[in-house]
């Protein structure tokens, strides 16, 4: 019976980290495409009455937090506020519900909201940045023990 409990393990670490690739790939895209062409970026963000740091802010979160889960470095944190992010996307940007489209956006975005306070709570797992430095760094503070 206790032969079996490394490979689930593995299978199980593996299944989290396909999970965080998954998560993180829609936001790196969405990032690196906005990014990309920042001039129409910032003015698509003008034209729903959002500046030019906004913009710029929403990049480096797409960007920022998509690689931290990815690469499970801060990963909970990554998580929390891409979570965050997709709630207030669509309480603020998908709630013409007559719109099958609209719809569909809120929806997602409460999935992937729902998804990553899973990650948040489980945290990244030990594929993972996290699980390394737990590991590695002697004399760690129990907090970020927590955090990691």
């Amino acid at each position: 019976m206790m032969e079996n409990a490394p490979s689930r393990l593995r299978l199980a670490d593996l299944i989290l980290l396909l999970g965080r690739l998954l998560l993180s790939l829609i936001f790196l895209h969405e990032g690196s495409t906005l990014a990309s062409n920042i001039a129409a970026t910032i003015d698509t963000f003008a034209t729903l009455g959002l500046s030019a740091p906004v913009a710029l802010a929403v990049i480096a979160l797409q960007i920022g937090a998509g690689l931290s889960i990815a690469a499970g470095f801060l990963s909970r944190f990554g998580a929390l506020a891409l979570a965050l992010f997709c709630l207030a996307t669509a309480s603020l940007f998908h709630t013409n519900f007559a719109s099958q489209n609209e719809l569909l956006h809120f929806e997602k975005d409460l999935a992937i909201a729902g998804g990553m306070f899973v990650l948040a709570a489980s945290g990244a797992g030990s594929i993972s940045i996290d699980n390394l430095l737990k590991r590695r760094v002697s004399g760690m503070p129990a907090w970020l023990r927590a955090v990691l």
